[in-house]
């Protein structure tokens, strides 16, 4: 295929029991959502030039309202997965084949009460229709197939986070 791949960000955002906030998407072009794997983590495109951290922390608030996260880690490495065949109506994705990602991992500091998921994501709905925390070793299952050996490699990056916040301020 020679269609190439669109530069994005994915982010897990870890609260302070360890869980990852994740939020039930729709589909969106090739973006195709199944039944029963349809949570996923944010995610989103990097605009040129843009550093990694300030777009994940611009498609962190963009998607969910959170504006308070402390940075923990960034992948060093791109994952790229491609979208299932697709033959809907135009969507602004279906001129790549896939996206390629790094991920962003911080730590939510803020109040779930200024989580706000409903807001709509510039000219396109909401991401998200409802939310919760998740178990970042679960996510993989939780995603269509096509997304899985990313989060695959997300689960093992993170692993380290996925721990409750102990009392000297440390995942233990």
């Amino acid at each position: 295929m020679s269609l190439p791949y669109r530069p994005n960000v994915g982010i897990a955002l870890f609260n302070a029991q360890g869980l990852v906030f994740t939020g039930r998407s729709h589909s969106a072009g090739p973006e195709i959502v199944l039944p029963g794997f349809d949570w996923q983590m944010p995610q989103g495109g990097i605009d040129p030039d843009e550093d990694i951290v300030a777009a994940a922390r611009r498609e962190l608030e963009e998607e969910t309202g959170v504006t308070q996260a402390e940075l923990l880690a960034v992948t060093d490495e791109w994952w790229s997965y491609d979208f299932p065949l697709y033959d809907g109506p135009w969507h602004k994705l279906v001129a790549f084949r896939g996206q390629r990602q790094r991920w962003v991992a911080f730590r939510f500091t803020g109040s779930e009460e200024a989580m706000d998921i409903g807001k709509p994501n510039g000219d396109e709905p909401p991401e998200f229709s409802e939310w919760r925390w998740s178990p970042l070793a679960d996510m993989p299952g939780l995603i269509v197939p096509f997304k899985r050996p990313v989060y695959e490699k997300v689960a093992q990056a993170f692993a380290a986070f996925a721990s409750p916040i102990t009392k000297e301020g440390r995942a233990g």
